[in-house]
């Protein structure tokens, strides 16, 4: 990667979508966010001039530096449109093993042969989804952390026709994002995911045996182990629904029953109570 600016398609408008727009933009890369839905769209966009805002109102930003951020930004609903001189394509969908396939089959007809393709994928094959393209040698796994432009961790997730070169330009690439990088084999759960959500199961499952509330469980991890956010607050930001397919898929994958999702997350998700974006998880949430 050089210092001059660099083309950043993000396909996926969602939570992890709209926060890796946000912290491309903020390194200076030209920034396209597309998604299918435009409703999608509108609504990502809105949460990056409330994040520009915010960060002007708390001294971070000047207003100067949010309007030129805002200004390396723009939204595409059509993928050809958005890929097509792309140096590094995000995928950022659906944690379905299937839809991420075709995406990149697409993807690597539109996007330029050149360009990095990367899967942000938190636990599912990044060897099977490099897999339904023809060169998957340029082709990996950047995990990025909700918030994303508050958590520094970027997992680099390589697989076994990955080349050298895609891996030094996606650890290049985390650091111009002011990232801190860590390289990772491809393994159900990566490092994070797999040790993340066996702590967001037990702690479900100790709410279900009554050993504490949900706000005393989180209080245990963040002041007896220093985390900045408990286990059961995190799965709401990440989504109850993300996190029970998770803990399907690594359930599945390797057999472990710690992985096996409590009832208490089912009978979240299938009442629709997903966590901060529907109002309702662990916590009850407003605005």
């Amino acid at each position: 990667m050089t210092d001059s600016p660099l083309r950043v398609a993000i396909v996926g408008a969602g939570t992890m979508g709209h926060g890796i727009a946000y912290v491309a933009a903020l390194a200076s890369c030209s920034v396209t966010l597309t998604d299918s839905h435009v409703a999608a769209l509108e609504q990502a966009q809105g949460k990056i001039d409330a994040l520009l805002a915010s960060g002007v109102k708390r001294g971070k930003l000047t207003a100067a530096d949010a309007a030129a951020i805002r200004g390396r930004m723009r939204t595409e609903p059509d993928l050809g449109a958005a890929i097509a001189r792309a140096d590094v394509v995000i995928e950022a969908i659906v944690e379905n093993l299937a839809v991420k396939q075709r995406l990149f089959a697409a993807v690597e007809r539109g996007a330029p042969a050149v360009a990095l393709l990367a899967t942000n994928t938190s636990s599912l094959s990044v060897s099977e989804i490099a897999g339904a393209l023809t060169d998957p040698s340029r082709c990996l796994g950047l995990h990025f952390f909700n918030p994303v432009h508050l958590m520094r961790l970027l997992e680099v997730v390589t697989h076994a026709r990955t080349e050298r070169g895609t891996v030094d330009r996606a650890v290049a690439f985390a650091r111009r994002l002011g990232k801190e990088p860590i390289v990772v084999k491809d393994s159900p759960g990566f490092a994070s995911s797999r040790l993340g959500v066996v702590l967001g199961l037990e702690a479900m499952r100790m709410l279900e045996q009554g050993v504490a509330s949900a706000e005393d469980i989180d209080k245990a991890m963040e002041l007896g182990y220093n985390h900045p956010m408990g286990p059961l607050k995190l799965t709401d930001l990440v989504g109850l629904d993300v996190r029970l397919a998770i803990a399907e898929y690594l359930h599945q994958t390797l057999g472990s029953a710690h992985y096996a999702p409590p009832r208490i997350l089912r009978d979240k998700v299938a009442k629709g109570d997903l966590g901060k974006k529907t109002g309702k998880g662990f916590y009850t949430w407003s605005g």
